[in-house]
């Protein structure tokens, strides 16, 4: 048997194999509450194989939400995430849940308060004011951070990850570009670390011996004023340091370096087509024409951020480190156990092909033929999360715009 396809102990949690379908949003909730759409999906993925499936961006509080399509921690969300993960059991898989808080990445009335941050600012993609935090509200998060992990063992998750990468709140006290702040949370990469520490302390005084934790962190972010490539090494180290079950390497940030996460073009047609119209101003900027200013592309390449995870692997060696970005093939999963990485992530395939694990144990060489054009990122602000060939396929329309846009981005 491939090595693939044998268990791996990821703390207190056993996954039948090394295969994670990664916290990709879905945007398939409803006024902030899970639907069965979204059920649907991660059943289907389940089936498929996949050895733990992530739901997408849950916020510790209401004031951490960019989307109506995300969840964030109340109760009366409870009873619909239970019937989530006891389907998913039923498959055979675990399931895990990304915790996070926007900060500065929401407007007002989504949030329905002034967006927080690490330091006061105006947030240009919203567009909308944001606030410092105070020390005491600093706190009380990262309290919050704790209360969720307990409201998801209630909620049947078996592993929950922190998300302090892509420019979200805990990420906003690490980089300087958001981070002025002169108190004991700026200044010093130690003191932007505190936060994020304070989260990760009562996350795992929270998470017991029955809960697995891993945390998203950014290798670097990619854009000025951002985390460095030093920096994140060392960042990665501190969050080592609290024993956590594994460390998820990203880069790249929502704001400034979008197209780094993801690798390859916006589909800058699809993305105003689809953008709500509460967005109008950016809406317009993408039609007339100054997308690629806004959204720089960056071309894309099978197991994108292979080079730098590497690099974090002769620093750490204590926790396991999970590899994610660029998975396409069956031999792009082979390469990465190869490398040494004992768990990885993936999601432009599995919203293609749910069933891509189980194609891949059938086939050690299938490609999912995934063409990266990014439709399903560009229709996802409201949306659900979809590939254009399984939109086609289900008989919704896409204006020929759209659909030549996806032919030429293709053929990049």
């Amino acid at each position: 048997m491939s090595e693939l396809f044998t268990p791996y102990q990821l703390g207190p949690v056993t996954l039948r194999n090394r295969f994670i379908r990664s916290a990709a949003f879905e945007n398939m909730c409803r006024d902030n509450s899970p639907t069965q759409m979204l059920e649907d999906y991660h059943v289907s993925v389940a089936r498929g194989g996949v050895g733990m499936t992530t739901v997408a961006y849950c916020a510790v509080d209401r004031s951490g939400v960019s989307f109506d399509g995300q969840l964030y921690v109340h109760d009366e969300i409870l009873p619909g995430l239970k019937r989530l993960t006891d389907a998913v059991h039923a498959e055979g898989a675990k399931v895990s849940i990304q915790l996070g808080h926007c900060g500065n990445m929401t407007h007002y009335k989504t949030c329905h308060c002034m967006p927080l941050s690490a330091s006061n600012g105006i947030n240009l993609y919203s567009p909308t004011i944001h606030r410092r935090m105070t020390v005491k509200e600093i706190r009380r998060m990262a309290h919050k951070f704790g209360e969720a992990v307990d409201f998801c063992r209630i909620a049947g998750f078996d592993c929950v990850e922190i998300h302090a990468g892509h420019a979200y709140l805990i990420s906003q006290f690490l980089a300087p570009r958001t981070n002025r702040r002169r108190d004991e949370y700026g200044g010093t990469l130690e003191n932007r670390m505190r936060f994020m520490n304070e989260v990760l302390d009562e996350v795992m005084t929270s998470a017991r011996d029955d809960m697995a934790v891993v945390v998203k962190t950014n290798m670097w972010d990619d854009c000025r004023g951002g985390v460095t490539r030093d920096e994140g090494i060392l960042i990665a180290q501190e969050i080592a340091r609290h024993k956590v079950h594994g460390i998820v390497l990203s880069g790249g940030t929502v704001s400034a370096s979008p197209m780094t996460i993801l690798g390859g073009a916006m589909p800058i047609r699809t993305l105003a087509h689809y953008m709500p119209g509460n967005m109008w101003w950016l809406k317009a900027a993408l039609r007339m024409g100054f997308g690629n200013m806004l959204i720089p592309t960056v071309p894309f390449k099978e197991l994108y951020f292979m080079d730098e995870a590497k690099r974090f692997q002769e620093a750490i060696q204590d926790v396991p480190l999970i590899y994610v970005g660029g998975v396409q093939s069956g031999d792009n999963c082979q390469r990465i156990m190869d490398e040494g990485f004992p768990l990885f992530q993936l999601a432009h395939v599995l919203i293609k092909d749910p069933d891509f694990v189980r194609h891949v144990q059938e086939n050690p060489h299938y490609n999912a033929g995934c063409t990266r054009s990014n439709y399903c990122v560009g229709r996802m602000y409201s949306r659900e999360m979809k590939c254009h060939e399984c939109v086609m396929r289900d008989g919704e329309l896409i204006p020929a715009s759209i659909q030549n846009e996806i032919k030429r981005l293709e053929l990049k």
